[in-house]
């Protein structure tokens, strides 16, 4: 088995350390956070550090690269009008979600761009992408400030769910397999993951029972 050590990290090529470093902490989720601004108009960039942070109150969190001397558009927006969506990245749309992580200046949106399109939904104000089988509308709730790099943890409340009601189950879940999910190995790598099982509720003591058998 390899070994590589906190001293072999800091001497990578930029690169190489990028990929490594990205990859090494396994699968993320692959989402389109959509925004909007009065100004500048509308953004869409591909994200894979959305997580979820609680379901009472129904809470997610996004991790956004350091602010300092660069324009984060996604950041800027939810900033100056506390509302995005978050958009499932499925199979057949990964070429152009990927795209919309290319550096288009403030006023080109990347819908215009990368064969994306946007939608809206219920009055709310951020676009939805129209593409995604799995939509969230999100208000911003709060952030937090990450000292050791610069980044900036984004709270949001979700406010609004959308899905196919084929792909959820008697008790709530959501089988994203059903949807075509998918997620992000590293910085540029898109897998599409197989549900392999689903268990119930862990106890200690109590024998492990799998829905499916």
């Amino acid at each position: 088995m390899k070994h590589i050590t906190a001293k072999e990290i800091e001497r990578m090529e930029k690169v190489y350390r990028l990929n490594l470093i990205n990859s090494v902490t396994g699968y993320k989720s692959a989402n389109l956070i959509a925004t909007k601004s009065e100004k500048s108009g509308i953004n869409v960039a591909v994200f894979s550090s959305v997580t979820h942070l609680g379901s009472n109150p129904a809470l997610l969190g996004f991790v956004t690269r350091p602010t300092q001397d660069v324009s984060r558009n996604t950041y800027k927006n939810i900033k100056e009008n506390n509302y995005f969506t978050v958009n499932h990245i499925q199979k057949d749309m990964i070429e152009n979600a990927h795209q919309t992580a290319a550096k288009y200046e403030e006023d080109i949106s990347e819908f215009q761009h990368t064969g994306l399109k946007e939608e809206y939904l219920d009055d709310f104000f951020a676009p939805y992408v129209t593409q995604s089988n799995i939509k969230l509308g999100c208000e911003y709730v709060n952030e937090y400030a990450i000292k050791e790099n610069n980044t900036v943890l984004i709270i949001g409340a979700i406010k609004h769910i959308y899905f196919d009601e084929g792909i959820q189950a008697t008790d709530g879940w959501l089988r994203l397999d059903d949807a075509e999910t998918v997620a992000i190995n590293g910085l540029d790598g898109y897998a599409l993951p197989k549900l392999l099982d689903r268990f119930h509720y862990a106890r200690p003591g109590q024998e492990i029972k799998s829905f499916f058998k």
